[in-house]
């Protein structure tokens, strides 16, 4: 049985529990979104709101989740809690390792925002990752091969830079470390020049071309990137995407898995320190566990990232905590564990 939890946690754990039970997407976020809310109330707000019987009044907050919150105010486990963790008692252990993991990040890796393809402003992702308790997130909007997601010139990357000191000086202790999804060359090398990338952060190289090259190239190329000084994290390495993205004539396939010699380059990425990514997007669920596994037995450091292109997509670092949890990622390998001066520190 869970002990009583503040109100907030309380609407996450059951949004948790649902999403993990496959609940309709819908149940899940009504959860999600009365927590935001009652994240945004401080203590006397809430109150006067339990007092006068307002809570309703709140735009995303109805009748259910209503109670939830009055009861775990009260120092109760909610009984609709209760209930579920009685009908899915069986996901529970997982539930709290999976929670007790997701405590321990305290940021994010990967996130872009609408200067290439997202579609929210820098500000309005900082803020959103900010009431999530995350304590920085690394801008890395695309390089500027990547046409298609409106990939950054060196000149607006130059330009972004500014923009982000500005919001670090308004948003402080909260910090948004400079940063850039840089693409992997067919011969391996990154999509930017080595003077910008030198002053960023942190450098995500992904592969986001020619995905279906055969193993010798794909290996050649990976593992000239994970060499590269500047790479930090390897970015969804296989490129699949298990949920095919529509496209014009209405198909919707999934993409299979790019083929490479992941012993390779999952051992080059632990003599080179860099981090393997495990993308939460849940169209990617990137590497698969039969990787992610592998990964972990060579010694491999990890980043869970959500690759999130808007705010509530932020909230999908559970479904790499996961992930993490079944295959035995130890939580002190994974380097957004770290506060941001240790991850810059880290080299």
């Amino acid at each position: 049985m869970t002990a009583p939890l503040p109100p907030a946690a309380a609407l996450r754990r059951i949004a948790f529990l649902l999403e993990r039970a496959r609940e309709p997407s819908y149940r899940v976020q009504a959860f999600r979104t009365a927590a935001a809310v009652v994240d945004g109330l401080d203590a006397d707000q809430l109150d006067l709101k339990i007092r006068t019987n307002t809570l309703k009044d709140l735009k995303g907050v109805g009748p259910k989740t209503a109670a939830v919150v009055v009861e775990a105010h009260e120092g109760q486990v909610p009984e609709y809690l209760t209930k579920l963790e009685e009908t899915y008692a069986e996901l529970i252990p997982l539930a709290d390792d999976v929670a007790e993991f997701r405590a321990a990040l305290r940021g994010d890796l990967h996130v872009h925002s609408d200067w290439s393809d997202g579609g929210s402003p820098i500000r309005e992702m900082a803020e959103a990752a900010m009431a999530i308790g995350h304590e920085y997130m690394a801008l890395t909007d695309h390089s500027p091969r990547l046409t298609v997601a409106n990939g950054l010139s060196a000149a607006r990357l130059e330009q972004q830079l500014d923009v982000v000191a500005g919001l670090n000086a308004e948003l402080a202790p909260f910090r948004i470390l400079t940063g850039i999804e840089c693409d992997i060359n067919v011969d391996g090398s990154l999509d930017q020049t080595d003077e910008l990338l030198g002053r960023l952060d942190v450098v995500v190289a992904s592969v986001h071309s020619e995905l279906r090259a055969d193993s010798k190239a794909m290996t050649a190329r990976m593992l000239t990137a994970v060499a590269n000084p500047h790479t930090d994290v390897l970015g969804h390495c296989t490129g699949r995407l298990v949920i095919g993205r529509r496209q014009r004539n209405g198909t919707q396939k999934p993409r299979p898995e790019s083929q490479f010699d992941a012993e390779a380059v999952f051992s080059a990425c632990t003599e080179f320190g860099t981090a393997v990514e495990i993308n939460s997007r849940p169209e990617r669920l990137d590497p698969p566990k039969r990787l992610l596994s592998l990964a972990v037995e060579l010694g491999c450091d990890f980043a869970v990232d959500t690759d999130a292109h808007a705010p509530g997509q932020l909230d999908w670092q559970s479904n790499g905590c996961e992930r993490a949890v079944e295959c035995g990622v130890p939580v002190d390998r994974v380097i957004n564990t770290k506060t941001a001066d240790d991850l810059l520190a880290r080299g």
